[in-house]
């Protein structure tokens, strides 16, 4: 039971393919939806630290103080100089828009394909581009960050969804982390263009707006000349398409088994006519937990916050404007290229570790920061601000993101969007998006008061969310790494906590013991319940046993437990049951 480290036992299976440069450049062009969502993480801190932007659109962040870039030592609490509700609001509307279209996203996503959201995505991002940066009122930013936001959702819902739906098992960590490399690439080319755009005054914030344009166009070719998923097409019907793909991006003709497998997988979607009611069921319960759980976790290290606000931080601690712009280069920097670490080791030593080693790392420096900005008394009225703080705070800021952008980063979006099964992979990423926006929203909207009440003690708020978070995965994330993502949700049935909730026991004659029954129970049921319907076993809802001599052949045939040539069925798929059978004298057989 430890930790729920549960590996899938027995052989993988293995498909048939190459890495084709085809699927390689497919997944590249998708993952430019990541960078919606980077450059704009990247630019907003920039720009709303900017004069000639507060002045137009925020004056009361300013008053008193025209020239925030040559400001150094603040009148007012440093923790507090840019506690405005507006500001927030600039910054956080983007989300809670994003939140609201979260599941319908999804729904448009499992309706129309993954391309075809990948083009909205495109389409809506432009849209809200031109608003902002042609805005001359704060309505005008508020209607394009809620496009922005609309665009977000659905690139992060369909671009993961591709990612991993293209990818073959082996690399497919890789392929689904580009979307994040490209993201962590565009936060820092964003914060680049910021320091340039700062020196023109009063409207070079417009050109740091109008540039995020650029990867969005990327976007919308994508979605008009990428080829669908071939899950998506033939979950939509059209097989022989959905063939002809599998074969372009695997890069062989012999694609019988995995095109087999996926139709299987479609067979049981399309049973599905509410992947959202679905979603909710009792037998999905780990992939709605863990799906919510990435993502939510994913936002609580504080993450966005250091990201949006790292700028207005570093001034508040003593140091110019070009100083403060010039470290959130440096955490740019790091942010991106710690990606790579996760780009290479997730698909050797799993998705886990990297959870865990992370979380424990991102804790440490949490606290580290914490201590020193308590210790030197920062915040207090007769405090002198000291630059060698702000230098000290951006060394384990750093740290701390370069732990961020190869465990949490990354993988809070690759590990729900691989855990789900083709009939609930749309749902559960527009689930796992909807908690990422929502919480965004919340975290932006009160951060900076949270900021000026807190002070240092912010630091260990969002530390604890780590503690957590690294606790979760540990006991509750069983590994992915290696599987084929139609193979994926069988891992629940092997996992010391979650098999409770995935495998149905079945009773004499082979059929589903009703939920409510077993509510009622206050015993489960954890002895083998034998059943002679073999039909129901080829179906896979049980297993068969056959004795490991003539001895016990005879005895479970005089016991009535066996069909014929002495197999015996066990309808309840648990370890209890397994064990009691192994201890008795039986092997499990492979029908296939």
């Amino acid at each position: 039971m430890a930790g729920g480290a549960m590996a899938p036992t027995g052989p993988m299976k293995v498909y048939n393919g190459v890495v084709t440069t085809y699927v390689i450049t497919a997944c590249i062009v998708a993952a430019s939806g990541g960078a919606l969502f980077g450059y704009d993480n990247g630019i907003t801190g920039g720009v709303v630290s900017m004069p000639g932007f507060l002045q137009r659109f925020f004056p009361d962040v300013t008053q008193g103080d025209s020239d925030v870039s040559q400001s150094t030592d603040h009148p007012t609490n440093p923790f507090c100089q840019y506690n405005d509700q507006g500001l927030a609001w600039f910054t956080s509307s983007l989300f809670i828009a994003g939140a609201i279209a979260a599941l319908p996203g999804a729904y448009l996503t499992r309706l129309k394909g993954r391309k075809f959201s990948m083009l909205m995505a495109g389409l809506l991002f432009d849209v809200g581009v031109i608003f902002l940066a042609a805005a001359y009122h704060i309505s005008m930013l508020i209607i394009g960050r809620v496009l922005l936001g609309f665009a977000v959702a659905l690139a992060s819902v369909a671009v993961t969804l591709y990612n991993s739906e293209m990818a073959p098992a082996q690399i497919r960590g890789r392929l689904n982390q580009i979307f994040q490399i490209v993201l962590t690439l565009g936060v820092f080319v964003a914060q680049a263009i910021n320091i340039g755009t700062a020196h023109i005054y009063p409207w070079g914030w417009r050109v740091s707006l109008a540039l995020a344009g650029m990867p969005a166009i990327v976007l919308t070719f994508g979605g008009i000349f990428l080829p669908d998923t071939p899950n998506s097409l033939i979950e939509r019907g059209y097989k022989e398409q959905g063939r002809k793909v599998l074969q372009d991006i695997r890069g062989t003709q012999d694609v019988d088994e995995e095109f087999s497998d996926i139709c299987d997988a479609c067979v049981e979607a399309n049973k599905v006519q509410n992947p959202w009611k679905t979603i909710l069921s009792r037998k999905y319960r780990p992939q709605l937990v863990l799906a919510a759980a990435s993502t939510f976790f994913q936002q609580w290290t504080g993450i966005n916050t250091i990201i949006f606000y790292a700028p207005q931080l570093f001034v508040s601690l003593g140091v110019g404007e070009g100083a403060a712009l010039g470290a959130t280069i440096v955490t740019g920097i790091v942010n991106h290229l710690a990606t790579y670490v996760s780009f290479h080791v997730a698909d050797k030593y799993g998705r886990r570790i990297l959870f865990i080693e992370g979380g424990i790392q991102m804790t440490t420096c949490l606290i580290i920061i914490a201590i020193v900005l308590a210790q030197t008394g920062v915040g207090k009225d007769d405090h002198v601000n000291e630059p060698w703080v702000a230098w000290f705070v951006l060394v384990f800021v750093c740290i701390y993101i370069a732990a961020y952008a190869w465990s949490w980063g990354p993988l809070g979006w690759l590990y729900p969007s691989e855990i789900q099964p083709l009939e609930t992979r749309s749902a559960g990423q527009g689930i796992a998006t909807l908690v990422n926006l929502l919480f965004s929203f919340i975290i932006g909207q009160t951060y900076l008061s949270m900021l000026c009440a807190f002070k240092w003690g912010i630091f260990l708020f969002f530390g604890l969310f780590c503690v957590a978070g690294t606790l979760f995965v540990y006991f509750l994330f069983p590994e992915t790494k290696g599987i084929p993502i139609e193979e994926v949700p069988n891992i629940f049935k092997r996992h010391w906590y979650w098999k409770r909730f995935v495998l149905d026991p079945i009773d004499a004659h082979g059929k589903t013991v009703n939920e409510t029954e077993m509510a009622r129970s206050e015993r489960p049921l954890e002895t083998p319940q034998w059943v002679d319907d073999k039909e129901t076993a080829s179906q896979g809802l049980v297993s068969i046993w056959e004795p490991k001599s003539d001895e016990f052949a005879a005895h479970s045939s005089e016991n009535g437990h066996t069909t014929d040539n002495g197999r015996l069925m066990n309808g309840l798929e648990n370890s209890t049951s397994r064990s009691h059978l192994r201890e008795n004298g039986y092997q499990d057989v492979d029908l296939s």
